[in-house]
């Protein structure tokens, strides 16, 4: 083991990405502090809708999407809401989101290399933290209440099968045979059998903390409020109590707080946050055996070990903002359309910060600015999906070593 792979790591952020960065650190030889307030995993990666995608290569931002904004606006159920009083601060963002579409088959192309191992990059891990009961490899779906609808999204499928992942279009007689409790109001679907997905993302994130902590790895409780730089890069993080703590590198996967971070040492980058919703049902009497996403409401239905969750809709109303729990509220009286008989009592809500990048592509790699900082951040709502290979890819950065990957389209002075 070399002397550079036995240096003090700072993770900063302990969600699932920071979670496995850590993990992955470990397994080179570092020495890892997580930093963060509060406990792991306990943030937004708690309350995500549990996918592991790694067919999920569409950016969110296609050819036509800006004809789609203004109507989502306007409609109080939308997927898309902005806090009027928000509205200034979000328009450049927005702006920059519906630019991006002119570069989607690039995005997807970046998108389809990061995350194909996605499966693969947590079996490396949930093995050794007693987590893999956690996960299931049933396929996934996206189910169509319009035939427009399904024929709207044929350039999203063919950029998924131009990728080498399986798509298999079903008529309502084919989706009932596998989804019998979505009621009958849907006229096509797309089933993608390779996917994968997590029973209980918090837990997941418990059993990977436990496992670093348990393997030396420490927890500084408290949040980063600068750095100190040296001649050779930063030195040490400075807390908001004043303290100082000296490491040998830094890895900001601090969520969609991370370009606060970024702005710290001097590369800013326009990460918004996508406000999530999600309602968990205890017992809805309905379960599916497999992530459900419902293309034209844009959210989605996934069984969890804790009942039904139903989670999705975006909203810009930045970090601060109280939650408008009828957003979540929204996700329940539709529900009672698209399955049939649910229970929707004692459901239990739920807000996070998705954070995203106007273009679909995390931020993933060497500081552009200090030798010794490395940033993963931005996975909007592939956050899971990404959380273990960009572990693995930010790990081998920090040890020095190569990664296999083509890392220039996640670069964080991409927006200069």
């Amino acid at each position: 083991m070399t002397q550079q792979n036995r240096g003090r790591v700072a993770v900063i952020g302990a969600g699932i990405v920071g979670l496995c960065t850590a993990a992955f650190l470990q397994r080179l030889g570092c020495r890892v502090t997580l930093v963060d307030p509060e406990e792991p995993g306990t943030m937004t990666s708690f309350g995500n809708a549990g996918a592991i995608a790694a067919h999920a290569v569409v950016p969110m931002s296609m050819p036509g999407i800006w004809k789609k904004i203004p109507g989502w606006l306007l409609t109080p159920s939308g997927p898309l809401a902005v806090r009027p009083g928000y509205a200034a601060r979000a328009v450049p963002w927005l702006i920059r989101f519906m630019r991006a579409a002119a570069h989607h088959e690039s995005q997807a192309r970046a998108l389809a290399g990061l995350y194909r191992p996605a499966w693969e990059a947590y079996l490396e891990l949930t093995d050794a933290a007693g987590a893999s009961h956690l996960l299931q490899q049933a396929g996934a779906l996206t189910v169509y209440e319009t035939a427009a609808a399904f024929e709207g999204d044929a350039r999203a499928r063919a950029l998924v099968r131009g990728h080498g992942h399986r798509v298999e279009e079903l008529d309502p007689e084919a989706l009932r045979q596998l989804e019998p409790g979505l009621a009958p109001v849907f006229t096509r679907a797309a089933y993608f059998p390779d996917a994968a997905h997590c029973t209980n993302p918090g837990e997941l994130c418990r059993l990977i903390a436990a496992m670093v902590l348990g393997r030396g790895g420490e927890h500084l409780r408290a949040r980063v409020a600068g750095f100190e730089l040296g001649p050779e890069g930063v030195v040490a993080l400075r807390t908001d109590s004043g303290d100082q703590h000296a490491f040998d590198r830094f890895v900001v996967t601090a969520g969609a707080w991370s370009h606060r971070l970024s702005a710290l040492l001097g590369e800013r980058f326009p990460l918004e946050s996508e406000r999530g919703y999600h309602m968990t049902l205890p017992h809805p009497g309905i379960l599916t055996e497999r992530p459900v996403i419902f293309a034209e409401r844009r959210f989605m239905a996934t069984t969890m070990d804790m009942g039904l969750r139903l989670a999705g809709t975006v909203e810009f109303a930045g970090l601060s903002a109280a939650p408008n729990w009828t957003r979540a509220d929204m996700l329940v009286r539709q529900a009672r359309t698209l399955f049939g008989g649910i229970d929707l009592s004692d459901g239990r809500p739920w807000m996070g910060h998705r954070p995203a990048t106007p273009d679909s592509l995390p931020v993933i790699g060497r500081s552009a600015r200090h030798r010794n900082v490395f940033y993963g951040f931005g996975h909007g709502h592939l956050g899971l999906t990404g959380g273990a290979v960009t572990g693995r890819h930010l790990a081998g950065l920090a040890a020095g070593r190569e990664t296999g990957l083509d890392l220039a389209p996640f670069r964080i002075d991409r927006y200069r």
